[in-house]
């Protein structure tokens, strides 16, 4: 079972999952410095009768550094290489001051991808970013009517 299986199953904090997986690599590009995976950022998708939405919280990042494209085989990709700054403090110059507790993630070099079923439409993908979260929005293609056909009996 991979690490990637065993968080999402048992919703593992990131220091046991470092424990349990301290070498778990993914090869597909979705690593931070330190080793750990960011699959887990959050992402919601909703489908309704007429589109796919994905939501998707990067909060921090700019809209500039945030792509969303279709690739072949109906592959949608979002990446994202822009960081999140820290927030500086003027006390953080002076002697003896630093952070206690760093629990919010730094998403670099976010890669997402997600294989678009059948009926979603490629050339009808929308992308907003408000507020820290990305909403990607993929059309429907109509479902077509079944085509009958009329097959000619031959007398032999």
């Amino acid at each position: 079972m991979s690490a990637v299986t065993f968080n999402h199953l048992f919703g593992l904090p990131e220091t046991i999952e470092k424990l349990i997986f301290p070498t778990s690599r993914s090869g597909e590009g979705n690593e931070t410095r330190a080793g750990s995976n960011i699959n887990n950022i959050p992402i919601d998708i909703l489908e309704s009768p007429k589109e796919y939405i994905f939501y998707i919280d990067i909060p921090g990042v700019s809209k500039s550094d945030i792509q969303v494209t279709v690739e072949e085989e109906r592959i949608l990709v979002i990446k994202s290489n822009g960081k999140r700054k820290r927030e500086d403090h003027d006390t953080e110059s002076e002697e003896g001051c630093k952070y206690i507790r760093l629990e919010r993630r730094l998403p670099q070099n976010l890669v997402k991808k997600f294989r678009l079923p059948e009926d979603a439409d490629v050339e009808a993908v929308t992308a907003k970013y408000q507020d820290g979260v990305l909403t990607v929005t993929v059309g429907k293609v109509p479902p077509q009517p079944p085509k009958s056909k009329t097959v000619q009996i031959a007398v032999s």
